[in-house]
C-alpha cells in the first residue's frame, strides 16, 4: 500500500532540486558530476536508500586523480556537516561506509587522514538531531550512533592494518590471515582483540526504537553493519585461536589483560542476542571458542572488579609492551 505524501516530503524534494540547480551553477564543471552525484545519493526522501548508480559514479572517482578523489571526500564531508536533515545525514554516512567497504586505496585513504589535523569524532555528529518528525527525530539516534560506530571501523582498521570487511582487504582467505596474526607479539595481538572488542561494543549499543522498525534506511545499515559484525568475530576468532597457542607463555599481566578482553566481548553477546539482529550459526560458534578461551585464561574471580583494579593497578606499576603501539 502506497506511503500518502506530505508537506515535508515536497519541501524536500524542492530543497534536493534547488542544491542541484545551485550546484550546476557554482561547481567547478571538472567536478560537476561528482557533486549532483553526490546530492542525488544523498536526497532528503527518508524512505529510499542511496541510488546505487549515483554511488557508483562516486565510487568510481577513486580511479581518477588524487585531486578528484579529495575534492570528493571534501564535498561528502561538507554535506554531511552542514546537513540538519536526519535522512540526509543518514545517507552521508551510508555513503562513507560504502567507500569503506567498497572504495578504492585512495578513497579510503582520503577518508581515513580527513581532517587533516585529524582528531576524535572527525564526523561531528555527536549533537545530531533532527526534531521535524517522530520519525526524523528516532532517525537522529541513528545518525549519531552511525557516525561513532564508523570512526570505531576507522580506528580499528587502523590498527588491523586493513580496512575490514573491504573488498580491497585480504581478509577472506584465513590462511594468509592466520599466517600473519602468527608473527604478530602478544602486545599486538591484545591491542587488535581490545580495538575489535570495542567496534563490536560500538555494535551492541546500536538504537532499538519502535518508529524506525522496517524503515528502509535503518534497513540498509543494519545489513551494512551485519557484514561488518561477520568480518569482526572471524578477526577475534583467528586471534584467540592464536592466543590459544601461546596460552602457556603469557605474562600475568597479559593473561589478565586479556581475561579482561575476553570478559567485555561476552557482556557485548548477551546485548546483540537480546537485539536479536546479529545471530549466526558460525558467529555462535567464535563466541563459544571466546567462552572456552576466557575460562582457560583464569577463573572468575579476575573478571570481576577485583580483575578491574588488579588491571588498574598493575599499569600504574608496568608499562605494558603494548602501549608502544599507541
Amino acid at each position: 500500500m502506497g506511503r500518502i505524501p506530505i508537506l515535508r516530503d515536497f519541501i524536500g524534494i524542492i530543497k534536493d532540486k534547488a542544491s542541484q540547480s545551485k550546484a550546476a551553477l557554482l561547481s567547478d564543471p571538472k567536478t560537476l558530476s561528482l557533486h549532483l552525484a553526490l546530492l542525488r545519493a544523498t536526497t532528503h526522501d527518508p524512505f529510499t536508500p542511496p541510488d546505487r548508480r549515483h554511488l557508483a559514479t562516486l565510487l568510481a572517482s577513486g580511479h581518477t586523480s588524487r585531486a578528484t578523489v579529495s575534492t570528493a571526500i571534501e564535498l561528502l564531508m561538507d554535506r554531511l556537516q552542514t546537513t540538519r536533515d536526519a535522512s540526509v545525514a543518514i545517507k552521508c554516512l551510508i555513503t562513507v561506509h560504502h567507500i569503506i567497504k567498497r572504495g578504492s586505496f585512495i578513497l579510503q585513504d582520503q577518508l581515513s587522514v580527513y581532517p587533516s589535523n585529524g582528531g576524535r569524532n572527525y564526523l561531528k555528529l555527536s549533537n545530531f538531531r533532527d526534531k521535524t518528525t517522530l520519525l526524523t527525530w528516532e532517525l537522529s539516534y541513528w545518525v549519531r550512533w552511525y557516525a561513532l560506530y564508523l570512526e570505531n571501523l576507522l580506528r580499528t582498521s587502523r590498527v588491523l592494518g586493513f580496512f575490514l570487511s573491504s573488498a580491497s582487504s585480504s581478509v577472506d582467505n584465513n590462511e594468509e590471515e592466520e599466517e600473519k596474526v602468527s608473527s604478530l607479539t602478544n602486545s599486538q595481538l591484545l591491542k587488535d582483540i581490545n580495538s575489535l572488542g570495542n567496534l563490536i561494543e560500538q555494535i551492541s549499543r546500536m538504537p532499538n526504537s519502535w518508529h524506525t522498525n522496517g524503515n528502509i534506511l535503518v534497513d540498509e545499515v543494519l545489513g551494512m553493519v551485519g557484514e561488518d559484525y561477520l568480518a569482526s568475530t572471524n578477526e577475534v576468532s583467528i586471534r584467540v585461536s592464536e592466543f590459544k597457542e601461546r596460552l602457556s607463555c603469557l605474562s600475568v599481566f597479559e593473561s589478565v589483560e586479556l581475561g579482561f578482553a575476553l570478559k567485555r566481548l561476552e557482556d557485548c553477546k548477551e546485548r546483540l542476542s537480546a537485539l536479536g539482529q546479529m545471530r549466526n550459526v558460525l558467529v555462535e560458534t567464535v563466541w563459544g571458542s571466546i567462552s572456552e578461551m576466557k575460562d582457560q585464561v583464569g577463573n572468575d574471580e579476575l573478571y570481576g572488579e577485583e580483575g578491574r583494579l588488579m588491571t588498574m593497578e598493575s599499569s600504574k606499576n608496568k608499562v605494558s609492551e603494548s602501549s608502544r603501539y599507541g
